[in-house]
C-alpha cells in the first residue's frame, strides 16, 4: 500500500491510461485506453461463454463423464496449468478488490472506471472457471491433449499480453504514466502466458505409469533413503525425472535423492533410477526411425532389391534431418532457452553506462540506481535459469541421438552380408558405434551457435552502436576478421581430425585383433613385435594430433586474443572519428566485448564441430548404406506344407559375387524331413559354404533355396556368448526343466556342470574363454538341441572332441534325441558317415558324389580317397583283435564303466582348478570374469600428480601458470587503465591524452596476448607429451601381461581404455585442467578487483565461496561415482556389439535378430542412466552456484549505489560492476571444471590401472642367456613338476616326471581335463612351475627369458589362428624369411596350389581372423609357419582337428619328413595321429598313467591307452 501511495495516483492499478487526455489520443481511436480496457473483457467473456456450452455439451448430450471418473495415467504438465490458472484468478481478484478499495472515496473516479472493473472482474471469473473446467471436467475425460478452445486461448492471451506491453513500452511510456508496479503486471501475465502456451505444446495424456508406480516415485523423491531400484534388473527403479513436478524441474531438485543416496554410499547402477521412456531406446528408436524411414520414401528411394532393409539409401542430411526433426519439441524449447539466455547476458553490458552515469550523480527519476540493481539481478537470474534448462536439455537431446544412433547401427551390423562384412572390420564398425555415434550425440551443444553467433554480434554491434555511435562499424570488421582467422584453422582442424580418426579406426582395428589373439602371440614370442606395430600405427595417428592440439593451440589464443583486438580496434577508431571515450561507455564496451567473445569463439568452434559431425555422419551413413544380406536367397516355408526339408536347385553361389569364379557350383539336391545327411570332402572344398548357403548367408548368383521350417546351427568355430552356461543353452527360450535335464545329460554336460562350483550358472569369459574346446561345442550342440527347431545344421562339431565324446554325441544327439529331424552334418569322421540317409562328396565346390555309403563307395573317385585315407590311417594299428574282441557286449559294458569312472576322474582335474580359482573370495562371487573393477571415492592425488609430472617431471607446470597469472594482471591492468584514464564525463578532463590511453592499452594488451600464445603452446605440449606416454606405458603394460589377465578380462575393457579414455587424454583433459587453473586465476582477480573498490564485498564472498564448495563436494560424491558407471557400462556395449558380430551367423540361423536387439537397447539404457542424471547433478550444482554468485554481485551493486557521492571513483566502480557480470560464470566454471576434471580424470584412473598390471617374467635375462644353437638335441626332462593357477588353488599337475628324448615323436592322450594344456602351457611358461622344473636340453627353462625360450620352440594351437594382412605376413610375422622359402613351406604343407592359384599370390589378402579361409586352410597355413622356423622342438595341440583323415595323413608325412630329427609332441583326439610317436603319454587327474611305446600299451589289454584305440577302431568299424 505504501509502495503504490509513494508512486502517487498513477501507480495505482491499471489507472495506466485514465490519466491521459483525450487530446493526446485523438488521432489514434482504437489505442484508446477505455476501448482496449472493454475489448479484454470482450474477450474473457467469450471464453466463459464458450466453457459453459462445452459443460453443457458434455453434461446433456455426451453424458456425465464426472461419474465415469475414468482416469488414463498422468498428463503432461497437468499441475503446473492448474496452478498457473489459479494464480491468475486470484491475481485478477486481488487487482479488484485493491482497486475498488482505493477509490472507494473518489466518487468521480469510481464512476468513470467502469471499464477498467469489467476488465479486471471477467478476467478473475474466466480464469476461475477455467481451473474449474480443468479440474472438475477435462481430467475425468478421455482428451489426450487440452481443449482445443483452451490452447486458443491461451495463444490469444500471450499475444495480448505482448501486443499490451509494447504498447506501453513504446507508446505510452512517454506521457510518464508507466508506474514501477505494471511492469511486474506484464512480467506476470506473459511469463504466465509463457507456460500455458508451453503446456499447451507438449502436455499429453501419458498411459506408461501406474498409480503404484507414481506412488513410489512420491516416497522416493521424499525420502533420501529410498532404495531407487528394487533387483540388479531395475525392474522396480522409478523415473525421478518423469515424475518430478514443475518446481522440481525448475530448481533440480529431482535430482535430490540421487545425490543425497550419493552421499551416503558408493553408487551402483541399480540405485540409479530409471530414463523416462522418453529417453530409453525403446522410446526413441521407434520415433527416429519412422522419421527416417520417411524420408526415404517421400525422397523416392523405396528400393525393390532383397536386400534393401531401408538403411541402403540413407544419406547423411537425411539422418541429420531426422534426428533433428524427431526431438523437435526438445529442439524448439533449447532455441527459446538459448534467446532467453542471450538477451539476458546483454542487458548488464547495456545498463552499465547507465550505472556509471547514476554513480556519477546523473539521474533521470527517483530510486534509479534500485531500478538498475533490480534489472541487473533479474537480467542475471534470467541468464542464470534459461542457461542451465537449456544445457540440460542439449543433453537430454544428446542422450536420444547416442540411443538412436548405437541402436541403428547394431540392427544394420545383423543385418551385413559377408562381402560387406569383411570390408569393415570389428575395429572399425566399433568404432563407428562408440567415438562416432558419441561426436555427433556432442553435437547437440553447438545445435544453435549457428544461428546465435549471428544473434549475438547483432546485439553487441547494437549495444556498441547506442555507446560508441560509428565506432562500432570497426568493432563489426574487427569482429569479422577474428572470425576469417578462424577459418583456416578451422578447416586445419577439419583436416588433422578426420586424419587422426583414419589413423585411430587402423589402430583400434590391429588392437582389436592383437587382443583376441594374445594367447598365439605369446607362444609363438611374437608379442613385442605387435606391440611395435601398434606403436607404429599410434606413431601415425600422435602425427595427425601433434598437428591438431597445436592449431587448437592457436584457436585458443585467437579467443582470449579477440576481445583485446576487438577493443584497440574499436577504440582506435574512436580516436580517429573524434568520438570522446568515457569511462562508462568505454567500460560498456569492454563488457560487450567479453560477451562478444563467446560468439567470435564458438562460430569457428562450431564450424569445427559441424565439421568433424559431418565427418561421423558421412561414416555413419556410409557404414548404413552397406550390402545387407540377400533377402531372397532363401525361401522358407512352414514345415506342413511339404514333405521336403531342404530344396536346392540350380544353385550357384558365391562369397564375392565379382569372383569369375563362383564359391559353390551347380547345386542340385533335395532333403526329406527327418533325413539325416552328411556332408563330406577334403580342406576347401565348400562344406561349410554349403551350410551357409542352406542358412542365406552366401550370395546368390542363380538358382533357388527352399527351407521348410525353423533351422538351429553349430558352427565349426564355437561362438559362446560371455554370460552363464544355462541362458547360453537356454538362448532366450523359456526353462523348461525336464528337456533342459535331457538336453544335458545328451550332450555329457551334466558332470561337467556338477563339478562346476556354480553348475550352469557359472558365468563363461569371453569367447568361453575358461572352457575347453570341447566343452565349447558341446555347449552349442546343447544350444541346438534345446532349441528344438526342424532342421538342424552342425558344421563338423565332433573335431574339438575325443573319441569316445565324439562317439557319445553322434549316437545320443544326431540319432536319439533328434531322431526325427532334419540333420545336415559336416564331418571329417568318416566313421559318421554311413549312419546318413544321404550323403553328399564335395570337391572345389560341387557335389561330386551323392547317395547313401555303399551306394558311394562302389562309385569309387572322390570318396574312395577319403575313405582309403581312413582305411590307411586305421591300418597302423597292428591289434586289430583287440577291437574285434571289445565288440561283445560284456567288455562294451565294462569299457563304457571304465570310461565313465575315468572320465569324471580326469574332467575333476580341470574343474578342480576352476572350483578353486572360482572360491578365490565371497568379494569375488568366485565367477572368473567379474564386473569390472573401479575405484571408488574421490580421485586421488595421486592420479592428478602421475598425470602432471609425466611430461618433462612437471617442468613446464610453473611456466604455464606464470604465463596465465601474467595474462590476468596484464588483463585487469588494461581495463583499469582505460577505466581510470578516461573522463566520467564530456564536462571533465581526461588525466591523460588520448593518445597516451590508446599507446598504453595496446602495449598491455600485446602483452597479454604473447603470455596466451605462450601458455596455450605450453599446454599443447605438455598434453601431447603426455598423452604419448602414457599410451606407451599402459600398452607395454598390457602387452607383458600373463594370460591370466586375458582369460579374466573382456577385450571390451581393454579397447575401452585404448579408444575413449585414450581419446580423452589426446584431447579432453589437458585443456581441463588448463581450464580449471586458469579459471582459479581470474575468479581471484575478479574478486581483486570488486574488493578493491568495496572490500565489504569479502563479507559475501566468503560464505558464498564456502556454500559453494560445500555444494561441490555434495555433489561430487554422486557426480564421480556416475562418470565412472558410465565408464563401467560402456564396456558391455563394445563387448556385446564385438560378440554379436562374431556370432551374426548364429544369431540369424536361430531367428534371435530382436532378441539380440533388446539385450543392446537395455544395455544401452544402462548407459545412458547414469549419463543422463551425471548431466541433471551437474545442472542442480551450476543453478545453485549461479544463484549464490547472483546474490554475491546483488550485494556488491547495492553497496556501491548506497555509498554516497564521490566516495569512490565512478569509473573503477563500474569496472568492478563489468568484471562481476562475469562472477556467476567465473565462480560456476570454476567449480564445474573442478567436477568435470575429476570425472575426467578418471580416464587417466583407469589407463594408469591397466599401467600397472603384474608382468610376466622377463623376456631376456642377458645373464642367463642360451647360445644361439639351443636346443640342439631336444631332450625334454621333466622333474616333480606341480602347477597350479594360483597359489590358493589345487595342484593342476601332480608330481609329474618324465623325459622325452631328443628327436623322438611323444604323443599325449587323456581325456578332456586331464592336464594335457596345462602341460604344453607349463612348457612354454604360460603358466610357471609352483614345484619342480622342466629342462631343455639340460638348462632349467624358468631360468632363461621368456622370448629366448619361446622363440626356441614351435606350436600348432587347437584354435587356427590368421591376421589380417596378407598370405606372406601370415607366414612370416617377423620377416625372416625369403619367397623361395615360404613357397616351399605352403607346398609342403598343402596350399601351395590353392595360393598360385590367387592372383597376387603371396601378397593374397586376409580378412580379419582369417575368414575369408576355411578353418582346414587357416590351420595349414599354422603349420606352414613351423615349417618355416624349423625349431628343434614342436607342439601339436589338436593340430589337424579341423582337417580330413586324407589331409592329416598328409601333414603327418610331412611333419615326419621335416621334424625327423626334432622332438616332436603331439596332443590328439584322433587316435590314429599318434600311433606312430615313439612314446605315448597318457594323462589322468594330473598324473601320469602311462608312458611307454604304442606297442607296448597296446599288447597289455587292459591299458587306458589300449581301451581307446579299441574304442576308436569299434566306432570306425561299427558300420
Amino acid at each position: 500500500m505504501g509502495f503504490l501511495q509513494a508512486c502517487g495516483m498513477r501507480a495505482a492499478p491499471f489507472l495506466l491510461f485514465s490519466s491521459l487526455s483525450g487530446e493526446n489520443l485523438k488521432d489514434v481511436f482504437f489505442l484508446q485506453p477505455a476501448l482496449l480496457h472493454v475489448f479484454y473483457a470482450f474477450c474473457h467473456l467469450l471464453v466463459l461463454l464458450s466453457l459453459c456450452l462445452l459443460w453443457c455439451f458434455r453434461r446433456f448430450v455426451s453424458g456425465n463423464p464426472i461419474k465415469e471418473r475414468i482416469e488414463k495415467g498422468r498428463f503432461l504438465y497437468y499441475k503446473v496449468t492448474l496452478s498457473v490458472c489459479l494464480t491468475l484468478a486470484l491475481f485478477y481478484v486481488f487487482l479488484c478488490i485493491y482497486d475498488l478499495v482505493w477509490y472507494i472515496d473518489d466518487d468521480r473516479a469510481y464512476d468513470t472506471r467502469l471499464d477498467i472493473r469489467l476488465h479486471l472482474g471477467f478476467s478473475a471469473i474466466t480464469w476461475l472457471a477455467i481451473s474449474a473446467h480443468l479440474h472438475f471436467s477435462f481430467i475425468p475425460s478421455h482428451e489426450e491433449r487440452f481443449p482445443v478452445i483452451l490452447r486458443i486461448w491461451w495463444a490469444a492471451y500471450l499475444l495480448m499480453c505482448c501486443s499490451s506491453t509494447l504498447l506501453d513500452f513504446f507508446y505510452y511510456r512517454k506521457f510518464e504514466i508507466i508506474g514501477t508496479h505494471l511492469w511486474v503486471l506484464h512480467f506476470v501475465s506473459v511469463l504466465s502466458a509463457l507456460v500455458l502456451n508451453y503446456a499447451a505444446v507438449f502436455g499429453k495424456r501419458h498411459v506408461d505409469g501406474s498409480d503404484l508406480l507414481q506412488q513410489t516415485l512420491l516416497d522416493g523423491a521424499n525420502s533420501p533413503n529410498v532404495q531407487l531400484s528394487e533387483s540388479p534388473s531395475d525392474s522396480g527403479s522409478v523415473s525421478l525425472f518423469a515424475n518430478a513436478n514443475f518446481f522440481a524441474i525448475l530448481t533440480f531438485s529431482w535430482i535430490g535423492p540421487l545425490l543425497a543416496a550419493g552421499n551416503k554410499k558408493t553408487l551402483d547402477l541399480k540405485d540409479v533410477p530409471q530414463l523416462d521412456y522418453r529417453d530409453s531406446v525403446d522410446g526413441v528408436l521407434p520415433v527416429y526411425k519412422s522419421k527416417l524411414e520417411s524420408y526415404k520414401t517421400s525422397n523416392g528411394n523405396n528400393s525393390s532389391s532383397g536386400n534393401d532393409n531401408g538403411t541402403s539409401h540413407i544419406t547423411s542430411f537425411n539422418l541429420a534431418k531426422a534426428m533433428i526433426l524427431s526431438a523437435w519439441g526438445l529442439v524448439f524449447l533449447t532455441s527459446i532457452y538459448a534467446l532467453l539466455y542471450t538477451l539476458a547476458s546483454y542487458v548488464g553490458p547495456y545498463l552499465i553506462d547507465y550505472f556509471v552515469q547514476y554513480l556519477n550523480g546523473y539521474q533521470t527519476f527517483a530510486n534509479e540506481g534500485f531500478v538498475i540493481v533490480i534489472a541487473f539481478i533479474v537480467a542475471k537470474l534470467f541468464e542464470c535459469f534459461s542457461q542451465r534448462h537449456w544445457f540440460f536439455r542439449l543433453q537430454q537431446i544428446g542422450v536420444r541421438v547416442r540411443a538412436f544412433l548405437v541402436s541403428i547401427i547394431y540392427q544394420k551390423a545383423l543385418t551385413l552380408s559377408s562381402n560387406a562384412r569383411q570390408g569393415r572390420t570389428t575395429g572399425e564398425i566399433i568404432n563407428i558405434m562408440s567415438v562416432d555415434a558419441d561426436r555427433i550425440s556432442l553435437f547437440s551443444w553447438y545445435l544453435h551457435d549457428l544461428w546465435m553467433v549471428p544473434f549475438q554480434v547483432t546485439l553487441a554491434l547494437l549495444i556498441l552502436y547506442s555507446t560508441l555511435g560509428l565506432a562500432s562499424l570497426a568493432a563489426l570488421a574487427a569482429t569479422f576478421l577474428v572470425m576469417l582467422a578462424n577459418v583456416p584453422l578451422g578447416k586445419m582442424q577439419k583436416q588433422y581430425q578426420e586424419k587422426m580418426m583414419e589413423t585411430k579406426d587402423i589402430r583400434m582395428k590391429s588392437t582389436s585383433e592383437i587382443l583376441r589373439n594374445m594367447r598365439i602371440l605369446k607362444l609363438q614370442g611374437w608379442e613385442m613385435k605387435f606391440l611395435a606395430k601398434i606403436a607404429e600405427l599410434r606413431n601415425n595417428e600422435t602425427n595427425w594430433l601433434k598437428k591438431y592440439v597445436y592449431t587448437s593451440a592457436m584457436t585458443t589464443f585467437v579467443f582470449w586474443g579477440a576481445p583485446t583486438f576487438v577493443a584497440v580496434f574499436t577504440f582506435g577508431a574512436c580516436v580517429l572519428m573524434g568520438i570522446s571515450l568515457q569511462s562508462g561507455k568505454v567500460l560498456s564496451a569492454l563488457a560487450t566485448f567479453r560477451v562478444l567473445q563467446e560468439p567470435i569463439y564458438n562460430l569457428p568452434d562450431t564450424i569445427s564441430m559441424v565439421i568433424q559431425t559431418k565427418v561421423s555422419l558421412d561414416r555413419i551413413s556410409s557404414f548404413l548404406r552397406l550390402e545387407d544380406l540377400q533377402n531372397n536367397v532363401v525361401e522358407r516355408l512352414p514345415k506342413c506344407s511339404s514333405d521336403v526339408a531342404i530344396e536346392v536347385s540350380d544353385g550357384n553361389f558365391s562369397w564375392v559375387l565379382s569372383s569369375e569364379s563362383p564359391t559353390l557350383r551347380d547345386l542340385n539336391f533335395k532333403v526329406l524331413q527327418g533325413m539325416r545327411v552328411a556332408v563330406c570332402g577334403t580342406v576347401g572344398s565348400g562344406k561349410s559354404s554349403l551350410l551357409s548357403c542352406i542358412l542365406g548367408e552366401v550370395p546368390k548368383i542363380t538358382g533357388t533355396v527352399k527351407l521348410y521350417g525353423t533351422t538351429a546351427y553349430v558352427s565349426q568355430s564355437p561362438w559362446i556368448q560371455s554370460g552363464k552356461i544355462q541362458d547360453n543353452i537356454l538362448f532366450g527360450k523359456e526353462m523348461d526343466v525336464e528337456k533342459y535335464d535331457n538336453v544335458l545329460e545328451a550332450c555329457s554336460l551334466k558332470k561337467d556342470l556338477e563339478i562346476l562350483p556354480f553348475g550352469d550358472q557359472t558365468v563363461i569369459g569371453e569367447r568361453g574363454i575358461n572352457l575347453s574346446g570341447g566343452q565349447k561345442q558341446r555347449v552349442q550342440i546343447a544350444r541346438a538341441l534345446y532349441h528344438d527347431a526342424d532342421i538342424f545344421l552342425f558344421d563338423d562339431p565332433f573335431s574339438a572332441v575325443d573319441a569316445h565324446t565324439g562317439s557319445h554325441l553322434f549316437k545320443e544327439c544326431l540319432l536319439g534325441f533328434l531322431a526325427s529331424k532334419t540333420i545336415v552334418y559336416v564331418t571329417h569322421q568318416i566313421e559318421f558317415l554311413p549312419s546318413a540317409d544321404l550323403i553328399l562328396v564335395m570337391k572345389d565346390g560341387k557335389v561330386t558324389q551323392m547317395g547313401k555309403y555303399n551306394d558311394i563307395v562302389k562309385l569309387g573317385s572322390d570318396f574312395m580317397e577319403l575313405v582309403g585315407a581312413h582305411t590307411e590311417a586305421l591300418s597302423a594299428i597292428d591289434t586289430l583283435e583287440l577291437a574285434s574282441s571289445s565288440s561283445n557286449s560284456e567288455t562294451t559294458d565294462d569299457s563304457s564303466h571304465i570310461q565313465s569312472n575315468v572320465h569324471a576322474l580326469i574332467d575333476e582335474e580341470k574343474k578342480d582348478a576352476q572350483n578353486s580359482k572360482f572360491e578365490e573370495g565371497e568379494i569375488q562371487k568366485g565367477q572368473l570374469v567379474q564386473e569390472e573393477e573401479r575405484e571408488k571415492g574421490r580421485v586421488g592425488f595421486w592420479v592428478y600428480w602421475r598425470y602432471i609430472t609425466t611430461a618433462y617431471k612437471g617442468a613446464l607446470v610453473p611456466f604455464i601458470l606464470l604465463a596465465q597469472i601474467l595474462f590476468q594482471i596484464l588483463q585487469i591492468g588494461s581495463n583499469y587503465w582505460m577505466a581510470w584514464a578516461a573522463p566520467v564525463s564530456k564536462d571533465l578532463k581526461p588525466p591523460v591524452n588520448i593518445f597516451t590511453l590508446l599507446y598504453v592499452y595496446v602495449a598491455l594488451a600485446l602483452g597479454s596476448a604473447v603470455c596466451i600464445l605462450i601458455r596455450a603452446i605450453l599446454v599443447a605440449n605438455a598434453g601431447y607429451k603426455t598423452a604419448t606416454i602414457l599410451f606407451n606405458k599402459m600398452h607395454f603394460s598390457i602387452f607383458r601381461a600373463p594370460m591370466s589377465f586375458f582369460d579374466s578380462t573382456p577385450t571390451g575393457r581393454i579397447l575401452n581404455r585404448a579408444s575413449t579414455d585414450q581419446s580423452d587424454v589426446d584431447t579432453s583433459i589437458p585443456f581441463q585442467i588448463a581450464s580449471l587453473a586458469f579459471t582459479i586465476i581470474q575468479l581471484i582477480g575478479i574478486v581483486a578487483v570488486m574488493s578493491q573498490v568495496a572490500w565489504q564485498v569479502f563479507i559475501v564472498f566468503i560464505p558464498v565461496i564456502g556454500l559453494s564448495f560445500w555444494y561441490q563436494r555434495y555433489y561430487i560424491d554422486t557426480a564421480r561415482e556416475l562418470a565412472r558407471l558410465v565408464g563401467v557400462f560402456k564396456a558391455p556395449i563394445i563387448q556385446h556389439f564385438s560378440e554379436s558380430l562374431s556370432g551374426s551367423t548364429t544369431i540369424r540361423s536361430f531367428g534371435q535378430e530382436s532378441r539380440f536387439e533388446d539385450i543392446n537397447s537395455q544395455k544401452l539404457d544402462e548407459c545412458s542412466r547414469p549419463r543422463f542424471h551425471n548431466a541433471g547433478a551437474m545442472e542442480w550444482l551450476c543453478f545453485r552456484l549461479d544463484v549464490l554468485s547472483s546474490i554475491m554481485f546483488a550485494f556488491s551493486l547495492i553497496f556501491l549505489i548506497c555509498l554516497p557521492k564521490g566516495v569512490i571513483d565512478p569509473g573503477i566502480a563500474g569496472l568492478a560492476v563489468t568484471y562481476g557480470l562475469n562472477l556467476n560464470m567465473m565462480q560456476a566454471w570454476v567449480i564445474w571444471n573442478l567436477c568435470n576434471l575429476e570425472n575426467r580424470m578418471i580416464a587417466v584412473e583407469r589407463i594408469l590401472q591397466y599401467a600397472g598390471i603384474p608382468s610376466e617374467p622377463p623376456l631376456v635375462i642377458e645373464a642367463s642367456r642360451p647360445d644361439s644353437k639351443w636346443p640342439s638335441i631336444g631332450e625334454i626332462d621333466i622333474r616333480d613338476l606341480q602347477v597350479r593357477y594360483a597359489a590358493h588353488m589345487p595342484f593342476v599337475l601332480r608330481g609329474i616326471t618324465c623325459n622325452f628324448p631328443g628327436g623322438q615323436k611323444t604323443g599325449i592322450v587323456g581325456r578332456t581335463g586331464s592336464g594335457k594344456s596345462t602341460l604344453i602351457q607349463t612348457l612354454f611358461r604360460i603358466i610357471e612351475p609352483t614345484v619342480g622344473q622342466i629342462c631343455i636340453d639340460g638348462i632349467n627353462i624358468s631360468s632363461i627369458g621368456l622370448h629366448d625360450l619361446r622363440s626356441k620352440l614351435s606350436i600348432i594351437p587347437q584354435d587356427p589362428t590368421m591376421f589380417e594382412g596378407t598370405v606372406r605376413s601370415n607366414l612370416d610375422p617377423l620377416e625372416e624369411y625369403t619367397d623361395e622359402q615360404i613357397w616351399e613351406a605352403l607346398d609342403c604343407c598343402q596350399l601351395g596350389e590353392e595360393v598360385r592359384k590367387k592372383e597376387t599370390k603371396l601378397d593374397s589378402p586376409v580378412t580379419e581372423n582369417g575368414e575369408n579361409w576355411s578353418v582346414g586352410q587357416r590351420q595349414l597355413v599354422c603349420l606352414g609357419r613351423v615349417i618355416l622356423k624349423r625349431s628343434k622342438v614342436l607342439v601339436l595341440d589338436e593340430a589337424t582337428a579341423s582337417v580330413d583323415t586324407a589331409t592329416d595323413n598328409l601333414i603327418q608325412k610331412t611333419l615326419r619328413q621335416h621334424f625327423s630329427d626334432s622332438t616332436v609332441i603331439t596332443i590328439a583326439h584322433r587316435i590314429t595321429s599318434v600311433l606312430d610317436s615313439d612314446m605315448v603319454l597318457l594323462l589322468d587327474n594330473g598324473q601320469i598313467m602311462e608312458h611307454d611305446t604304442p606297442a607296448r600299451l597296446l599288447e597289455n589289454k587292459s591299458s587306458s591307452f589300449a581301451k581307446l584305440v579299441a574304442e576308436y577302431s569299434m566306432r570306425s568299424n561299427s558300420s
